[in-house]
């Protein structure tokens, strides 16, 4: 498995008359009845190379996050982690706009407050809600991968930025941009890791490439997202 570019997981099953591969934009996944060898598992996705590299570049060039909304009301689509969730307006007795999240986002709005008011204020709160996410999701990721190498920032930061994803200053503090959160989880999981590296090698070198391959083997699939995907991502909500 280290061997190839890519990560991927084996899922026993005994439905499965065969094994088959699943490729998803989150996961590469062997399907296989209990019977077969793992090493002839293993060898069977060295032999699909190739072929998993190809589905993996279709996946990726498939999926742009969704165009964020011209107005904020019930039934619209707002992007996170990759996935296009509908939107849900509810009346409250609060004061405030609350958002909460399942399989989908409900806000949940003031009675108060006037319609004509509810896209921006859903806006802002989602804006929020998204920041405190990724706070939490890149708080997970570096204790995730910091310790393997010693990559230990000082402090992370979630900024709002329009031209960068994230920047490792030269104190180890990280900033990472909190639209990161709207794409799929290993895209946020690559600037992570590319930040958490320029700790140790402060250059794009071919020892810095090493290192963040050494976290992620398939690193550059989450790279060529951001390249074909990165404009509209900066778009935000």
């Amino acid at each position: 498995m280290s061997d190839l570019p890519f990560s991927y997981s084996i899922r026993r099953s005994r439905r499965a008359t065969r094994a088959k591969i699943i490729v998803t934009t989150n996961k590469i996944e062997v399907v296989a009845p209990p019977q077969i060898a793992e090493h002839r598992l293993h060898q069977f996705v060295s032999e699909k190379q190739q072929w998993i590299i190809s589905a993996v570049n279709k996946v990726v060039s498939q999926q742009p996050s969704p165009p964020a909304p011209a107005f904020y009301r019930e039934g619209v689509d707002i992007s996170y982690q990759g996935t296009a969730y509908k939107l849900s307006i509810t009346p409250t007795k609060l004061k405030r706009v609350k958002i909460s999240f399942t399989d989908a986002f409900t806000a949940h709005i003031p009675e108060a407050l006037l319609m004509t008011e509810y896209s921006d204020v859903i806006k802002a709160a989602l804006t929020s809600w998204m920041k405190t996410q990724t706070r939490l999701h890149v708080e997970q990721l570096v204790k995730r991968h910091a310790g393997k190498k010693q990559l230990l920032p000082r402090s992370i930061i979630i900024k709002t930025q329009k031209s960068r994803w994230g920047s490792c200053g030269i104190h180890n503090d990280i900033n990472i941009n909190w639209l990161l959160i709207m794409a799929p989880p290993e895209v946020l999981e690559y600037v992570v890791v590319h930040e958490l590296c320029h700790i140790r090698v402060r250059n794009h070198s071919t020892r810095f490439w090493d290192l963040v391959a050494e976290h992620l083997p398939d690193y550059q699939h989450q790279r060529r997202w951001l390249k074909q995907h990165g404009g509209h991502l900066m778009q935000g909500l």
